[in-house]
């Protein structure tokens, strides 16, 4: 599903200017040029987190460490071929996730449920200059309709808040996650 054509979301790219690089899937180079727009939708963010790729990876495998910045809790670590239960602080739900493949400091993917759609989520990290390193997320796919660009901005936000906290917390020790959804939380 590789495409040499990726649009920028111009209300996203505003919101998290020179924070985010953010990318949709082909749909507003397609739109502009009059031509179909895609069928399936896809997220991708990616953030520069000034720590070497052991330390990233080990912040997002590590439930303990995950706890800081993302999640509540997690019914273990991540590795490959196993399934956990995740709570977010904001939500009384569980999530079920289902990881996939694993790469030691390079790569981790696991598929989890979205209106009753098994999606896939990937994480890359990539090596940079003064031992930092580039986190790419994707989380793929949804129909090109209304509940899927509902689904788009709303997981596209949470990735690149996903982002932003792990790089105050890896980088700074600093919990932005903690009591900024509670809002969120069901009365």
């Amino acid at each position: 599903m590789a495409c040499p054509h990726i649009f920028i979301s111009k209300s996203i790219l505003l919101k998290y200017n020179k924070i985010f690089k953010i990318f949709f899937h082909k749909y507003q180079f397609l739109k502009e040029k009059n031509m179909p727009t895609p069928q399936a939708l896809e997220i991708k963010v990616d953030l520069q987190i000034q720590k070497q790729a052991d330390a990233v990876f080990d912040a997002i495998v590590d439930p303990e460490k995950m706890t800081n910045y993302f999640i509540s809790q997690s019914s273990g670590r991540i590795e490959e071929g196993k399934t956990l239960t995740w709570k977010f602080p904001e939500f009384d739900e569980e999530f079920p996730i289902r990881v996939s493949k694993i790469k030691k400091d390079k790569y981790i993917s696991y598929y989890w449920e979205t209106e009753g759609k098994e999606l896939l989520v990937e994480i890359k990290l990539s090596p940079q200059e003064n031992n930092s390193t580039l986190v790419t997320v994707t989380e793929k796919s949804m129909k090109n309709d209304k509940s899927g660009i509902s689904w788009l901005q709303g997981n596209t936000e949470g990735w690149a808040n996903f982002l932003a906290c792990l790089k105050a917390y890896i980088e700074h020790g600093i919990n932005l996650r903690k009591g900024a959804f509670d809002f969120l939380r069901k009365k």
